[in-house]
Order: C-alpha cells, then structure tokens, then sequence
C-alpha cells in the first residue's frame, strides 16, 4: 500500500510540475535573449524575471549583459513604481 502511494504522489509532483513548468515559460525568443542578457547578473531569478516582463511588452532586449539600451528605446524607457529603470 505504502509503495502505492509513494508512485501515485511522485506522477502528481512529475505532472504538476511540468504543467507549472509549461505555465511559467514565456516566449524562446525573450526566453533565449534573456538568458544572455542575465548571464552575468547576481541576481538572475530577479533578472529574468523582469527581462522577460520587459521583453514580452517591448519585443526587444538589448545586446550584450549590460548597457546598450539606446538599441531598444521601449526597453529603456520603462519604469517601475518608484521611478527607476524596470528593466535589467
């Protein structure tokens, strides 16, 4: 019984997460730019995360890991709540 349960909660971790997996992925294209663009950051949970927001809104991210910015004036231009610059 025990062995029963054991395999049914490991097909449910398994499926729920790649179902959460699936749900969290944004495009390949912010995916892939992002990835580069955060290669080098500290923290690059946070980066990607905003990269993506950014990306996704503006269709672009600038070249390279840092900088560069004037190649995507959307990218650059967006603020957050306290009027600092939202995007890595």
């Amino acid at each position: 019984m025990k062995l029963v349960v054991a395999t049914f909660m490991l097909v449910c971790l398994v499926l729920g997460s790649s179902v959460f997996e699936t749900t969290m992925a944004g495009s390949p294209f912010c995916d892939s730019k992002c990835g580069v663009r955060c290669s080098k950051a500290g923290y690059m949970d946070r980066c990607l995360k905003y990269c993506g927001i950014c990306c996704e809104k503006c269709n672009c991210v600038p070249s390279g890991t840092y900088g560069n910015k004037d190649e995507c004036p959307c990218y650059r231009d967006l603020k957050n709540s306290k009027g600092n610059p939202k995007c890595p």
